[in-house]
Order: C-alpha cells, then structure tokens, then sequence
C-alpha cells in the first residue's frame, strides 16, 4: 500500500498488508480512529475487530465510533444516556397507544351496545309504550374529563 490507514498514521507505524484498521479506519478520516482509539485504545479496538466475524466488523467500527462520539460529549453517561432517553420515548407512546386502544374499545362497545338496543323487536306494543314514556331512563354514558379526548365534544 502506497498509503497508510488513519490507525497507522496515528500510531506513527508501517501500516502492513494485513492491516485489520485499514478497511474500517481509511486515511481521509483521521480523526475517526483518534475519538475510537481515546476511548477504547488501539490494542481493544483489534482484539475486539478480530473477535468479530468479518462481514460485521463495519458495523462494529460504526457503532464503536458513534459510541466514543457520545463518550466525548458526555464523559459519565455517554450512549446510556441516549439509550435511556429513547426507553423513555418509548415507554411513553406505549402509554398512550395503550390509553387510544381502551378510549376505541369504550366508544366501539358505546356504539355497538346503542345499535343492539334500537335494533332488538319488542314483543308487544304495551312494552313499546311503556318505554316511550320513560324518557331517558338510561342516560348515555359519558368519559371522565381525565380520559376523554381533546377533539372530543
């Protein structure tokens, strides 16, 4: 090779044929393998190369850079602290999913329970009568304000 890989450069070595760094750490990048080799050192970064088979590696070193990127901006958290604000995310839309789906299984039963009332036949027209003039003795049911919807009425 006529030019050396990022990790070599920085190591101030020869940068051999084999070199495990010269795929993954290329000469245009330099300070790609300088915020790597901060936080995990030269020696880890290849041991952990060679222990990974070879059609994962790219996405190791990516996950090793965006992961000594995080370090750098935050020394005591680093990735945890993204990791954990995405758990957050999470748990919160599953939150509300979970709220939307009950509000939509009240309002399918409300719906469907008042169309099984006005379509059941009666039997005789005193009975007819008889809840004609009850009025509203079923009121409808309503949502608490603590669960009701905002484009609700």
């Amino acid at each position: 090779m006529n030019s050396r890989c990022a990790a070599c450069k920085y190591l101030r070595r020869r940068c051999p044929p084999d070199c495990i760094f010269s795929s993954y750490f290329p000469s245009n990048d330099p300070q790609r393998f300088a915020s790597v080799h901060r936080i995990y050192g030269a020696s880890n970064i290849g041991k952990m190369l060679q222990q990974i088979p070879l059609h994962l590696r790219a996405e190791a070193t990516e996950s090793m850079y965006y992961e000594a990127q995080c370090r750098v901006a935050d020394p005591v958290y680093g990735i945890v602290k993204t990791i954990s604000l995405l758990n957050q995310e999470i748990h919160h839309a599953q939150s509300q999913l979970a709220k939307v789906q009950a509000q939509i299984a009240f309002y399918n039963a409300h719906v469907h329970g008042n169309n099984k009332i006005q379509n059941v036949e009666l039997p005789s027209s005193n009975f007819n009568n008889s809840l004609a003039n009850q009025g509203d003795a079923f009121p409808h049911p309503t949502l608490p304000l603590s669960i009701r919807p905002s484009w609700s009425m």
